[in-house]
Parts: C-alpha cells; sequence; structure tokens
C-alpha cells in the first residue's frame, strides 16, 4: 500500500547570501544577510553563523537595523510580513502584516539618522512610501535610496527619479542610450550622500555620475567618473560621505575620493564579480557580496580580514552529487575549475579543491577548462576527476585526474595526470565500491565507442602508487553510455546503446548480454543486499526495466519517464525521479516489489537531473511503514535555486484520537497536572481509586477526539452560534495588544519588546474550547 502524507520536502541549505546588500551592526560585531525564507547573522571575526533567523514562509527581500535599538534588526519578505528580530539572542519581537503592494522584490532603504525628526523605522519608510511604490517600484526595479528622510531617488533604464517628500513631487532625468563614444548609458545602481545633494550613480558602460542640483528639474549638473571596463554593479557611500566606493566584473573594490575624484584606491582579486557594497555604521567595516555567494569582510579598503562562502552555484552542475565517505560533506560543482566541499549540516563550504590548477580569466566567450565528472571510491581514499575544453577549430581537450586523501592535509593531493585518455567526450565513469577489494578499480566510458578499466598500480620502493589502463573493451562498434558495478564489485554492466553488456572485472570476459526494446538506455544501478541480483535501468523510450540477473531476463518493466534513478548504498531502496506536466514526482521502491514504498507527486518544479542518499549520523526507528526508507539515509536533490531534501516530517495523525498540544493547551493540562499530582500525594493511599483509573481519566482530558462525527457537529454548531461573540472578543484583545505597540514605537518600544508573542486566533479559539471541556471528575476527586 502507498502511504502519503507523513513525508515533506524541507530546504536545508545552500540559499543566496548574496540575493541582497548585507547589514554590519553599529559595533561592527555581526553581519546579517538574507538568505532564502531566513536571516543569517554571522560573526565578523569567526566567519560562524551565529544565529539563522527564520520565521518568514517566503523568501526573505530586505534587512535593516532598528535605528531606535541597535541590537535588533527588521526583516521583510514576499509573504507580505515585516518581523522584529533581537538579533543577538536570536528571538523574534514581534510581527506585521503589510499590503502587499509594498512586498516588492527590489526593496532596498537606508535611514540617515543624523536628524531625529527625519528618523523612520523601516516599517515608517515603508508605510510612507505607499503611494510611491504603487507607482514606482513594480517598474522601477533598480535601488532605492534615502537621506534625511527628506527624497528617494530610484533608477531604471534611462530614467532616474527623484521624489521629494515635502514637495509631494517626483522629478525625472532622462539619458540617451548611447553616448557618443558608443558607450550604454542604461542605470545600473544609485546611492545617496549621507550629508551633501548628490546622487551617484552607476552604469552599464562602467562609468558613474555625481548628480548635483536636481531639486531644480531644469538646472541639473552631473560630473563622470571612469575606471570600470564593464557595467557597474554596486555603489555605497561612507557614514562621514569622505568616500565612495563602487564594484563590478572585475572583482576590483575601488574607493573614490569625495570632491578628490583623481584620488583612487583599490583592493584587486577579490576571487569574483562583486554584486553588493555594504559599509558598518562607524566606517571601520567595508563588505562587498560577489557572484560566486560569497561576502567578503575588508577593513577599511585595506586588507581582507574575513571570507563568508555560501554554496557556489554555477551556470550547471556537470558532476553528480556526491557524499564524500570521510567528511560526509556534500560534493558537486563550485567555481570554475573546482570541486566544493559543503557541509549540509552545518550548512557551510569546508573547503575548494582546485582541480584544473589554472587561473580562470573573467572574459565572456572564452572557453576554458571545466570539470565534467566526478568520483569517489568507496573507503574516501581516492577521487578521479574529468576536465574538458572545447575551442572552436580544435580538438576536445581531456584531463582524467586520480586524488589521494592526504592524510596530514586533510586533503586530496594530485596522484597521477591522463592526458587524452580517451579519443572522445567520457559519457560515464564509476569506481568498484567493493571495500574488501585488494585491487581499486576505475572504469570510463566514452563516445569513442570503448570503455576503459584504470587499475592502482602496487606501490614500488621509490615511487608511490600510481594509475594505468587495465583493460579496453567494446561491442560491435556501439557507443557506451553508461556503466555501474555491483555492490560486490564482481560484476559490470556497460550500456552500449539498447543493449546491456554483463562483464566480469576479474578476466574481464563478457558473461551475458541483456536485450532491450529500442531506444537508448539512459541509466544504469545495480540493486542493493538483499536485492543485488537486480539490475536496473531507463530508456529514451520512458521504460524503467529491472532483470534477473541469475535467470539473465527481464524480471518487470513499467512505462515512466524516469529523469534520474539511483540506489540508496545501505539499504535495498531504490528512487526514481519522473518529470512530467513541468513537475518532477517521486518514487521509491525496491525492486523486488511491485509496488512503491512511497510516492508523491509534483515534489518540486521542474526537472530533478542530480540527487544523491546521503547516510545519517544515527539511524532512526521509525515504525511507520512508509517512512522507514529515510531511517538510515537522506535523500538529497538539486533544484534550479536551492539544495533541497526530503525529510521525515511530524508523527502521522491517529484514526482514533489526536494528541494536539497547542501552547496554551499544554500549560493548561500541565498546570491541572501538577494541582492533580499534588492533591494525590496530600490524600492518604487507602482512600485514592485505583492507578489506572486516574490515569484513564487523565488521559482521556488530554484527547481530542476526531471520529464522532455527531459531536462534531454538535460543537461546529454551538461555535457558530458564538462566532460573532469570539470576533468581538478577538478585536478587543487585539485592540489591547496594538495600544501598549503602539505606546512603545512613540517611547522607544520598550514595553512592547519585551512583552511575550501575541495568541494567534487558532490558539485562542483552542483556549476557549479547553475551558469547555468537563473537569468535574477533578473537583469530584478533590471533594472525596
Amino acid at each position: 500500500m502507498v502511504e502519503h502524507g507523513d513525508i515533506r520536502v524541507v530546504h536545508r541549505g545552500g540559499s543566496k547570501i548574496n540575493f541582497r546588500k548585507p547589514v554590519i551592526t553599529n559595533d561592527s560585531r555581526f553581519l546579517l544577510c538574507a538568505s532564502g525564507e531566513s536571516v543569517k547573522v554571522f560573526s565578523t571575526s569567526t566567519e560562524e553563523c551565529i544565529h539563522d533567523l527564520r520565521g518568514h514562509t517566503d523568501l526573505v527581500t530586505g534587512v535593516l537595523i532598528k535605528p531606535s535599538n541597535h541590537l535588533q534588526a527588521f526583516s521583510c519578505s514576499a509573504d507580505g510580513t515585516v518581523r522584529l528580530w533581537d538579533f543577538t539572542d536570536g528571538i523574534l519581537i514581534k510581527v506585521r502584516l503589510l499590503p502587499s503592494i509594498v512586498v516588492c522584490p527590489v526593496l532596498s532603504v537606508s535611514v540617515s539618522s543624523q536628524s531625529a525628526h527625519h528618523t523612520f523605522y523601516f516599517l515608517s519608510v515603508t508605510m510612507l512610501s505607499f503611494f510611491i511604490i504603487n507607482q514606482l517600484l513594480w517598474k522601477w526595479i533598480i535601488s532605492l535610496s534615502c537621506t534625511y528622510g527628506e527624497y528617494i531617488a530610484s533608477a531604471n533604464g534611462l530614467q532616474l527619479e527623484v521624489y521629494f517628500f515635502k514637495k509631494q513631487k517626483a522629478y525625472r532625468f532622462s539619458l540617451k542610450e548611447d553616448n557618443k563614444k558608443g558607450g550604454k548609458n542604461t542605470f545600473t545602481c544609485v546611492a545617496c550622500h549621507p550629508n551633501d545633494d548628490c546622487i551617484a550613480t552607476g552604469h552599464e558602460d562602467g562609468k558613474i555620475r555625481l548628480w548635483r542640483n536636481f531639486n531644480h528639474k531644469k538646472e541639473y549638473t552631473y560630473s563622470t567618473l571612469h575606471w570600470h571596463h564593464s557595467a557597474v554593479s554596486s555603489l555605497s557611500f561612507t557614514p562621514e560621505g569622505t568616500n565612495l566606493l563602487s564594484g563590478g566584473i572585475e572583482s576590483v573594490l575601488v574607493q573614490w575620493r569625495y570632491n578628490q575624484e583623481n584620488q583612487r584606491d583599490f583592493l584587486p582579486r577579490l576571487g569574483a564579480a562583486i554584486t553588493h557594497i555594504a559599509v558598518s555604521p562607524d566606517g571601520a567595516l567595508y563588505c562587498t557580496s560577489h557572484s560566486d555567494n560569497k561576502i567578503t569582510i575588508i577593513q577599511s579598503c585595506v586588507k581582507v580580514s574575513a571570507v563568508i562562502q555560501g554554496l557556489v552555484k554555477g551556470e550547471s552542475v556537470g558532476t553528480d552529487l556526491m557524499i564524500d565517505p570521510r567528511s560526509k560533506s556534500l560534493v558537486l560543482n563550485g567555481k570554475p575549475g573546482h570541486l566544493q566541499f559543503y557541509s549540509l549540516q552545518r550548512d557551510k563550504l569546508l573547503y575548494n579543491l582546485d582541480i584544473v590548477q589554472q587561473e580562470y580569466i573573467h572574459e565572456s566567450g572564452l572557453q576554458q577548462f571545466e570539470v565534467v565528472k566526478a568520483a569517489f571510491d568507496a573507503s574516501g581514499n581516492w577521487l578521479a576527476t574529468v576536465e574538458e575544453r572545447k575551442q572552436k577549430g580544435a580538438e576536445l581537450e581531456l584531463n582524467l585526474k586520480l586524488w589521494a586523501f592526504d592524510e596530514q592535509t586533510q586533503s586530496f593531493v594530485l596522484n597521477t595526470t591522463i592526458s587524452a585518455p580517451h579519443e572522445a567526450q567520457i559519457t560515464g565513469m564509476c569506481f568498484s565500491h567493493a571495500t574488501d577489494s585488494q585491487t581499486t578499480m576505475l572504469v570510463s566510458t566514452s563516445k569513442d565507442g570503448h570503455f576503459k578499466a584504470w587499475q592502482l598500480a602496487a606501490q614500488s620502493q621509490t615511487d608511490g602508487p600510481s594509475w594505468s589502463c587495465d583493460f579496453v573493451g567494446a561491442y560491435h562498434g556501439l557507443v557506451p553510455e553508461c556503466c555501474s558495478f555491483s555492490a560486490d564489485g564482481s560484476l559490470l554492466a556497460v550500456s552500449f546503446q539498447e543493449v546491456v553488456t554483463v562483464w566480469s572485472p576479474a578476466s574481464w570476459e563478457l558473461l551475458t548480454t541483456l536485450s532491450q526494446p529500442p531506444k537508448a538506455i539512459r541509466n544504469l544501478c545495480f540493486g542493493r543486499l538483499s536485492c543485488s541480483k537486480y539490475l536496473l535501468g531507463t530508456t529514451d523510450s520512458n521504460l524503467l526495466c529491472c532483470w534477473n540477473l541469475l535467470t539473465c531476463s527481464l524480471e518487470w518493466s513499467t512505462s515512466m519517464d524516469v529523469s534520474l534513478l539511483l540506489a540508496d548504498p545501505l539499504s535495498e531502496n531504490m528512487a526514481a525521479f519522473c518529470c512530467q506536466a513541468g513537475c518532477t514526482d517521486l518514487f521509491v521502491f525496491k525492486p523486488s516489489e511491485p509496488r512503491p514504498l512511497f510516492s508523491q507527486k509534483a515534489v518540486c518544479s521542474g526537472m530533478v537531473t542530480r540527487a544523491v542518499f546521503a547516510p545519517r549520523e544515527e539511524m532512526l526507528e521509525s515504525c511507520e511503514e512508509s517512512s522507514q526508507w529515510l531511517n538510515r539515509s537522506q535523500l538529497y536533490f538539486l533544484t534550479q535555486y536551492m539544495v533541497n531534501n526530503t525529510n521525515r516530517s511530524a508523527v502521522k495523525e491517529k484514526k482514533s484520537a489526536v494528541l494536539k498540544f497547542p501552547d496554551v493547551y499544554l500549560i493548561l493540562n500541565l498546570v491541572l497536572f501538577l494541582f492533580f499530582g499534588r492533591q494525590l500525594l496530600q490524600t492518604p493511599a487507602h482512600v485514592l481509586p485505583s492507578t489506572s483509573f486516574l490515569c484513564s481519566m487523565f488521559v482521556q482530558s488530554l484527547l481530542i477526539s476526531v471520529t464522532d462525527s455527531r459531536e462534531e457537529s454538535k460543537h461546529a454548531e454551538e461555535e457558530m452560534e458564538s462566532e460573532k461573540e469570539e470576533e468581538d472578543s478577538e478585536e478587543e484583545i487585539e485592540s489591547s495588544r496594538t495600544r501598549p505597540e503602539q505606546q512603545a514605537a512613540v517611547g522607544g518600544g520598550e514595553a512592547a519588546e519585551s512583552a511575550a508573542p501575541a495568541m494567534t486566533k487558532a490558539q485562542v479559539r483552542e483556549l476557549r474550547r479547553v475551558k469547555k471541556l468537563d473537569h468535574s471528575w477533578l473537583a469530584g476527586l478533590l471533594d472525596s
């Protein structure tokens, strides 16, 4: 029987930390940045994530330190809420629901704090800008800046717009698409000077314009600065306004002297294109966000003091998702020419391994070496990588590299480089999984029509171990597509278009061939443990086939458009991802059983092309049949925007009764239990009823029946009759909550921020329902 509902997909890591401009706290100790649906708090000295502020249900679009309390921060999200946090303790203080028009994915507001009556809360600025946002933000999608609370500057396309609050008037300034020298004048970013009436704008051609006298539409002026050879991606003034910082694709932070623009300082080689620039309130620290999902912390444009690296998302993931057997980290393509080792438990990059070992040149159209294949052996002692480069008018360049794990450096060291291992592109690669084998073997398949077995030679007295080709195989001139070793390493399966060949690695004898209806085979996967006699494959004709290797016949097949098939190394379970109607469905099954153990429709949008089973640190003991496949491993898969995994959710609801523990209900029953227990201790034992009788009554008071439909309908009618009364009382509760919050906003926010979080409407209804329960048995017991 296929079960549903007790498995859910949860986000585990890999969100962008460069999505929005980060914020440095007033004491420069912490850095806050939007990261998916949460706000991460990092230490600027240790680079560690101190807190992960969770509560939003959609993408976080902005973060701002509260001006009146520098230990608190606001965050806004596409879920339509603004949340106030105590980021030092990681505590949510309050939540405000806002109209949908203010939830703009490009919202970025900075507030001057030099004049008290011009100081706004983040919420106040947002409220004040309702009509501006409604008219401008949905079209003007670049950036916003605010100075003195007097005006807001925004830019989009070829127009700069400045809106003055006191005048309630907007001035627009336009540029031609191209200048006389052919440069592109399109606006890319904007920043306002903290003291002077000066607006800095960045442009697509690398120029920076400083706008002045813009409060008179026809008398405005601007001066031009130019160093960047490509688009300026970010601008920021220092708090005193003495310097202007700029960055772009050159990976260089440029510091311009204000009013002395011919004097510049540079901090080069920051590793990737700069996307955002932020400055601490005291001007002691700068930080830059980069296109490789990295934040660099800089000491006043002098030196880099810390680097916070997130999961690097390149243009594509050429390798599979892999688990390092030693560190249990996720391994995949990182920055160009590298593999990244990423801890999903800590949501942190452990280190990058430079595979190509060549300097990457940031130039569009230039073909450079890319890592396209990678594989670990079962013990984690060896790593194999394939890098390739294809230039116009030149042959394909291929390198197969074998890396040995070094115990001293706790990293992989290059052992053997094989140039041109095949004459054409490599299509598949895998290690023998046998851990007790005396020899380590690697097999690669190629479009040149051959597969090759590479074997680790014995270590000589003078030289260390090295790799060499042990066997070259082919089948009737067909092109091999994929390969797979059995769990014990005694069999090797290689697909040649629509034919599956099975080989003995001990003698390299072709044992058998498995025929298949026309169309090429895309994936091959051996069963594990009790299902090791099965071999599974997927085809271009949308078939999932299972062969029995003992009878050399087709055991079963089913029509499924499987985009990815993989086996759990710790169990008999296999996972198949099927894409249809723009979504991906997940099926988990055992090859020996006709029905799947678990299935979930539309597990994500789009196609899942990379996935991996990761072993758990501690085995779970699930009693639910549908979730036992997750007891030993977790299933991670890669989507376009993040790394996801499936994980077991809360215990599934029983059919007879459900234990529900809302906060209020739980506290009330605990109070009853404590009072009940104290009375029991004070009552002589010989006059008490039996323990089973007392416990059954107490447990029955905790249970909310879900089977008695008559009682349910009766309660529903009573609730409908008192609905108006409940709504009125809820409004009274809401108004009583709102008044102290409004008083706190006027007086500094101390009273409201120290108050406990407000109850939801569901919790209020649950409290009323609990009050209606019959507790007369307790009173009767105490009277006796």
